[in-house]
């Protein structure tokens, strides 16, 4: 698995995650939902992601996005 798939894999994790707790515990969960789009949108701009340089010192390969 490429690291552009593991992230994309773990973003749709956290955010499916931290929107049913919004709705079932506290709409603040919202906030990190919110985190996480973000860090998305500016990785596509920037071509830097946190995640993606974890993995990348982990031993990851990697696809086009990232490299």
């Amino acid at each position: 698995m490429s690291i552009e798939r593991i992230v994309l894999a773990v973003a749709g994790f956290f955010v499916f995650v931290s929107a049913g707790l919004a709705h079932y515990h506290h709409e603040y969960w919202l906030f990190f939902t919110a985190f996480v789009g973000l860090n998305l949108l500016q990785s596509a701009f920037t071509g830097f992601c946190p995640l993606a340089t974890i993995l990348k010192k982990l031993g990851k390969q990697s696809g086009t996005a990232f490299g």
